[in-house]
């Protein structure tokens, strides 16, 4: 297991740099130079690439109230490995379920730091939705845990004030994931052939939730935006792959097409991740300062709720991470 992260590095940096180095090792996945070129060439950069908040499906209240239902919620995106037996709203994914499920908790009684410090796991699987699933009860005990992780720091470090851990940051984004990666939960890190492999994808995901959801408040301000990467998950690489830009071996082809999970933390998980976050830097880089990789993040991820993305497997495993 890799240790947990040390404050005061360049998290952000470091993912960039671990991922490209993590990319020219990779075996199971690789990036198709000429492919890549073309699609950054081709990809249409207007209204799609611009991120915006999600009123219909997301809480927004005071600022208060509104940071601490980012932290929640971005506490618990993950679970993309269990969605496939996750009881969902009629018409909504997985995500969308759960963003919504949280939300209708904050309409109704926004929680303290203090009760989600202390929240049980039969309360968060009302939460969500999935009271009497016993296909996803370990993923509930895994939500009730990071939000007990929040709670915990909040209270401890924050005075229980989730105005202050934003506060800390400064307004900047590496600070607060920093701040963030201090719950073991949020340390998005993997270690392939003894080198460290850092992805952040949820604290680096809650800095851009922060800047859309409190556009015109400090306390979605953050100067660095620009540094992020993408936000690793199984849709990014799942959509890279579909339109060509990365290749896969025919072992984790064969693994993804038969519905297998890639145990979190394996080679071909890692390198899926890494070498999609690095495919990503060298679009930003091709593109010139049109889009950041926040902007790709969101174009590509959501380009991936169209059919022919669904229409086609993509690689599951259950983790924390995403």
């Amino acid at each position: 297991m890799p240790t947990p992260s040390e404050p005061g590095p360049d998290l952000l940096a470091r993912v960039g740099d671990e991922c490209a180095a993590a990319a020219q090792r990779a075996r199971h996945v690789r990036i198709d130079p000429e492919a890549l070129a073309d699609y950054t060439d081709r990809l249409e950069l207007g209204a799609e690439a611009v991120p915006v908040f999600d009123a219909e499906h997301h809480y927004r209240g005071d600022p208060s109230s509104t940071v601490l239902a980012v932290l929640c919620l971005d506490a618990v995106n993950f679970g993309s490995g269990w969605f496939p037996r996750f009881r969902k709203r009629p018409g909504r994914s997985g995500y969308l379920t759960v963003a919504e499920s949280l939300r209708d908790w904050f309409v109704q009684n926004p929680p303290t730091a203090a009760e989600l410090a202390g929240v049980e796991v039969d309360r968060v699987g009302a939460i969500f939705g999935q009271s009497g699933n016993p296909q996803v009860a370990d993923l509930m005990q895994l939500f009730g845990t990071a939000l007990n992780q929040l709670g915990s720091l909040l209270v401890s470090d924050f005075s229980g004030d989730p105005e202050l851990l934003v506060r800390a940051a400064d307004g900047q984004a590496g600070r607060l994931v920093q701040v963030l990666v201090q719950m073991p939960m949020f340390d998005d890190v993997a270690t392939v052939d003894g080198r460290r492999v850092s992805f952040f994808k949820r604290a680096q995901l809650t800095a851009v939730d922060l800047a859309l959801a409190l556009p015109d408040h400090e306390l979605g301000h953050f100067d660095d935006l620009d540094r992020l990467t993408i936000f690793a998950d199984n849709l990014v690489p799942h959509v890279l792959h579909t339109d060509g830009v990365l290749e896969y071996d025919a072992e984790l082809t064969e693994q993804i097409a038969s519905g297998q999970l890639l145990p979190a933390g394996s080679r071909a998980e890692v390198e899926l991740r890494a070498v999609a976050i690095h495919a990503c830097e060298l679009m930003v880089d091709r593109l010139g300062g049109r889009a950041t990789a926040a902007d790709l993040d969101y174009l590509l991820w959501n380009r991936g709720a169209d059919q022919r993305y669904r229409d086609r497997p993509r690689h599951r495993t259950e983790t924390w991470f995403y």
